[in-house]
């Protein structure tokens, strides 16, 4: 049975604090998120990352002919898993393996077949809008190149892998304008492969993608630092884009937009569907492409010009990450089971799933974001016609603004069905702003600051 939120709720006001200043952002409470942040199991999460530990290893030069062992026998499980989701949804997912021929690079020598799955949920109104959640697929020890040994890569990243499944089952149930995918990158630990096959090929067949949601480690509650703490995650977000050009950069150094990239602004609406619908969560944005000198999945959409982030545990325990199993000097080494909280990973799932359902039920983010006030009292922004797909979908637009050194959206005021509206007495000196549209129903895109450095593109 599809469900679909058609009913509206009483618009409430969001009464964050950020800094002193309390933000007078108005947006409507959605019953249906509500509904699928309850609906994410920790149980059935459990269950997955116990099957995908099974298998030994998920080395990406591992064992391929194996029914119980190695990355062939993990990829095909995950597919079939795909597919028997979509069977209990009328065969709403469109699951394929999404392959290369990878050689010739540090990490692989000699050629080894890179394989992920995909799973696609067409949208119902635009489906050529897509927005993304991933997880990979391999494991690894502490020998890089060490493919034979046990490599359970329960958290990094069995964890990310299962979220995303349990995102499918959950979100499989309802119906969205946008497409959502779901997808087991491969290639992670040798050089992120999967990520850059999936980006070029998405590119390649015009895919407008408006978010990808990397989920690489989110079950880990227990620090290196000796922090235990299941209320806390990390959304790292990049500033400035990765496709500016010379005259992009000369428009933002007078213009700003170091820190309003897309990335950076799905990052923010990440953090407010926390604040919102998943209880005992606070999330941190950290402004940073990721971890110090370190990499994920979301670096090669971010690569072509795609909005991307990593959503991932706060507090991490090195002991746990790239490392044979074993104990010395009492400490045990190893990314084993016992230090996955499935409970936490089931919030952070949650996360990610009232994240990409609202921003697939919401209309495409604004196109041709512009503005203009220099020298005046007001503040004007103007954006393009919606496309016609959208045209019944759309309610109206909402323009934010915010303080400079705020991190997050502190004003809004709903313009209505137009194409252009001016904040009286706000001067544009003073503020960084954007816009966001709104259906019918009162979802929202993520906010999108004006011209090229904060676009998300057509």
């Amino acid at each position: 049975m599809k469900f679909t939120p058609w009913a509206l709720l009483p618009s409430a006001a969001a009464a964050l604090f950020i800094g002193s200043v309390q933000a007078d952002v108005d947006y409507v409470d959605q019953q249906a998120l509500h509904d699928i942040q309850a609906a994410v199991s920790a149980q059935r999460i459990q269950q997955d990352i116990e099957k995908l530990v099974s298998f030994g290893t998920r080395h990406t030069l591992s064992e391929t002919e194996s029914d119980t062992r190695g990355i062939g026998a993990a990829r095909r499980w995950i597919k079939a898993e795909f597919e028997r989701i979509s069977a209990e949804c009328g065969g709403c997912l469109e699951v394929y393996y999404q392959s290369r021929v990878i050689s010739g690079e540090p990490r692989i020598p000699d050629p080894v077949e890179v394989v992920s799955v995909i799973a696609v949920q067409k949208g119902t109104v635009d489906p050529g809008r897509y927005v993304i959640m991933s997880g990979d697929i391999d494991s690894r020890v502490t020998d890089i190149m060490n493919y034979t040994s046990d490599a359970p890569g329960a958290n990094d990243n069995a964890s990310g892998v299962a979220g995303t499944l349990e995102a499918a089952r959950v979100l499989s149930k309802y119906d969205f304008a946008g497409s959502i995918v779901y997808a087991a990158l491969a290639g992670e630990e040798q050089g992120l492969f999967g990520g850059k096959i999936m980006a070029e090929q998405a590119q390649k067949d015009g895919w407008r993608i408006k978010a990808v949601l990397n989920n690489d480690m989110i079950g880990n509650i227990e620090g290196i630092n000796g922090v235990i703490n299941n209320t806390t995650a990390r959304i790292f977000a990049e500033g400035t884009r990765q496709d500016e050009t010379p005259e992009d950069v000369r428009r933002r150094r007078f213009m700003g937009g170091e820190v309003d990239s897309p990335s950076r602004n799905v990052a923010r609406y990440i953090d407010w569907m926390a604040d919102r619908y998943i209880p005992n969560l606070d999330t941190m944005v950290i402004y940073r492409l990721d971890r110090f000198a370190r990499g994920g999945h979301h670096r090669p959409f971010n690569d072509l010009g795609y909005p991307g982030v990593r959503i991932m545990e706060t507090n991490e325990n090195y002991n746990r990450q790239h490392q044979d199993i074993r104990v010395e000097d009492g400490i045990a080494y190893g990314d084993t089971i016992d230090g996955v909280d499935f409970d936490y990973a089931a919030k952070l799932t949650a996360l990610n799933a009232v994240s990409l359902a609202g921003m697939a039920w919401a209309p495409s983010p604004p196109a041709q974001v512009k503005i203009a006030g220099a020298v005046s009292p007001n503040t004007t922004l103007s954006w393009a016609e919606p496309s016609a797909e959208e045209k019944d979908l759309i309610k109206g637009y909402r323009v934010y603004w915010r303080h400079t050194d705020a991190p997050n959206w502190e004003f809004s005021r709903f313009a209505g069905d137009v194409t252009e509206f001016t904040l009286e007495n706000v001067v544009i000196d003073n503020y960084f702003f954007g816009v966001a549209s709104v259906s019918q129903d009162g979802f929202e895109s993520p906010v999108v600051y004006p011209g090229a450095a904060g676009a998300f593109g057509e």
